[in-house]
């Protein structure tokens, strides 16, 4: 298929433009809390044990997430601006708390005896991702929004082992998040209550509406 038909056919791929609106943004807070922020944690935070191998999941996010929305963008416009509508909602919120709150985690712990792959790559996680700007967890955000997505989906209806699979998968990933000390307890918290809140904005009220 050619690009210009590949584009008016799937004419909603404009909303692909939201990463040069979200990087540069997430970028200068990467870059400018660094020091001066506040302590996301709780006493559970320190109990629950260090697990490299939860670099897995957690690594499985970067498929898991793209997986998803291309299936919606495939599968159903409104589906897939729904699923946008929902992520990018909660990503600019993410961007909006740690603009005006600056938070971070001191969780991490020296992992410099371990040299398994498992453990080489969480080091390699550690060296690029800070551990400010987690509240709340936009993997563990994300991956409930496209699990949402993906169980409102007509095309999913009856492919029940699809979203079994993709449960348990999102389960780990947002596991990953505290066994890796990426997050804090608060922020997979956070990232629930979020999901919550624009639930209803964007998948019920709207409907709501239009029935009346």
């Amino acid at each position: 298929m050619k690009a210009g038909k590949f584009i008016r056919k799937y004419n909603h791929i404009w909303t692909l433009l939201y990463i040069v609106f979200y990087m540069p943004w997430f970028m200068w807070l990467e870059k400018t809390v660094t020091t001066d922020f506040h302590l996301v944690s709780m006493p559970i935070d320190y109990k629950i044990p260090f697990c490299e191998y939860f670099i897995i999941p957690y690594f499985m996010w970067f498929l898991f997430v793209p997986a998803i929305v291309g299936y919606e963008f495939f599968y159903s416009k409104k589906e897939y601006y729904q699923c946008c509508a929902y992520l990018f909602s909660g990503m600019t919120i993410f961007l909006i708390i740690c603009t005006i709150w600056h938070n971070g985690l001191d969780l991490r712990q020296d992992i410099s005896y371990n040299n398994n792959l498992c453990a080489k790559l969480v080091k390699m996680l550690y060296k690029t991702d800070t551990s400010t700007n987690v509240f709340p967890s936009l993997h563990v955000f994300n991956t409930l929004g496209c699990l949402v997505a993906l169980y409102r989906s007509k095309g999913m209806k009856d492919k029940t082992w699809i979203k079994v699979i993709a449960t348990i998968i999102g389960i780990l990933i947002i596991l990953s998040t505290m066994f890796l000390k990426q997050h804090s307890v608060w922020d997979v918290i956070g990232a629930f209550a979020l999901a919550a809140i624009l639930y209803p904005i964007v998948y019920v009220i709207p409907w709501g509406r239009k029935k009346q």
